[in-house]
């Protein structure tokens, strides 16, 4: 099995022109899509439209090209979308394909590995609670069995969509004589993020069934998961799973790595997050070793402690500007300036994923031993 990235650049958010192209062309089989992870330039809230725009979009060159319904496409592609590219980030959407079979034994090297799951339909009165966490955990698990990854040492990165309870979710839910953790939409989306990195965090081994409950959930911050990255929408009312790793029983010169950041400040992060690809980065990036990276992903987070290294931050006081823009722009020009390439996919809202007022740094590279990229970027 092998593995393929495209990070493909869009002129508005239902701008699918560059992915048509590379399926015309042959260098894309849309039957071997199995994933896309995307940056609008939505305002990533509960009324961010790009995301669905977007997605509707994109099922519909699917089924255009597959001949399958767009309403059959969507339950099984998982299509991740994080609204907002503050700063100096790009929108651009990461397209993940596979073909082949597993090697029937294990190759020298690892390769990159994907899996993908989406869970049943979350209940309103499930979001954010318990029910919810085992529902992330039990998909992330079906993920890396698909992925063929054993080890939960060997992933890298987990993005999961998870939904969130909308007022009419709420109102239906109540009719039905049951609660929501929340009826307002705001305070749902973070408490189903909270829940989808406790679920990645169980699955992975990062903590363990019984040793946490509702109660910790948006509370306990010093339980996390290195590797979660959680959105959450009204788009969706399943959970939708990415599991990306490296495996022994996938071929390719692609690999993953990723580093927990312990602020919004972690430089060192990034760059050893690049070491582990075998790139330097003294100060920039070069040319030759951008071209290698296919995708990078960050997952960040404004301090609840109103502090960064011992100074005061404004971010949660401001009433002109959410914090969640504040945070991405921040973490765009950061990690962008070591990179020297804007299309990054930054998402905010990074409850119980890194450390309180971190994050996490993910990214796709070309093996430096590969001499020569096959994919798109």
């Amino acid at each position: 099995m092998r593995a393929n990235v495209f990070r493909l650049s869009m002129a508005h958010p239902g701008d699918l022109s560059a992915l048509d192209r590379l399926i015309a062309d042959g260098l894309v089989r849309a039957e071997e899509i199995v994933a896309v992870i995307g940056k609008t330039e939505g305002n990533g809230g509960v009324n961010d439209f790009t995301r669905g725009y977007f997605t509707q979009s994109l099922m519909a060159l699917l089924s255009h090209h597959l001949g399958e319904p767009a309403d059959s496409l969507v339950k099984r592609i998982p299509c991740v979308l994080s609204g907002g590219t503050e700063g100096v980030l790009s929108p651009h959407f990461v397209v993940l394909s596979r073909t082949g079979t597993p090697l029937a034994a294990p190759a020298a090297a690892p390769a990159l590995a994907i899996g993908t799951a989406m869970s049943a339909p979350v209940a309103a009165e499930h979001i954010g609670r318990m029910a919810h966490v085992r529902s992330v955990a039990a998909a992330v698990r079906m993920a890396m069995d698909e992925a063929h990854i054993a080890s939960a040492a060997d992933v890298h990165f987990v993005q999961v969509k998870c939904p969130c309870i909308t007022s009419a979710r709420a109102d239906s839910a109540t009719a039905q004589g049951k609660t929501v953790v929340s009826s307002d939409p705001n305070r749902s989306m973070a408490a189903a993020r909270a829940a989808g990195a406790f679920g990645v965090a169980l699955a992975l081994n990062e903590i363990k069934e019984g040793d946490v409950n509702d109660m910790e959930l948006l509370q306990d911050f010093r339980i996390y998961s290195t590797r979660a990255s959680i959105s959450s929408g009204i788009e969706v009312d399943a959970n939708e799973v990415i599991v990306l790793g490296n495996s022994r029983f996938w071929s390719g010169h692609l690999q993953i790595a990723h580093r927990p950041m312990n602020d919004a400040l972690d430089i060192g992060a990034v760059v050893g997050m690049l070491s582990d690809l075998g790139i330097d980065a003294a100060p920039q990036v070069t040319a030759e070793d951008r071209a290698r990276l296919q995708a990078v992903f960050v997952k960040c987070e404004p301090d609840r402690r109103g502090r960064i290294r011992g100074h005061r931050h404004t971010m949660l006081d401001d009433t002109d500007i959410n914090a969640q823009r504040h945070i991405r722009g921040a973490l765009g020009g950061l990690v962008a300036g070591v990179i020297g390439d804007s299309r990054i996919f930054v998402s905010g809202g990074a409850e119980h994923q890194g450390p309180d007022g971190g994050g996490l740094i993910a990214a796709i590279a070309h093996r430096a031993d590969n001499g020569g990229s096959s994919c798109a970027s």
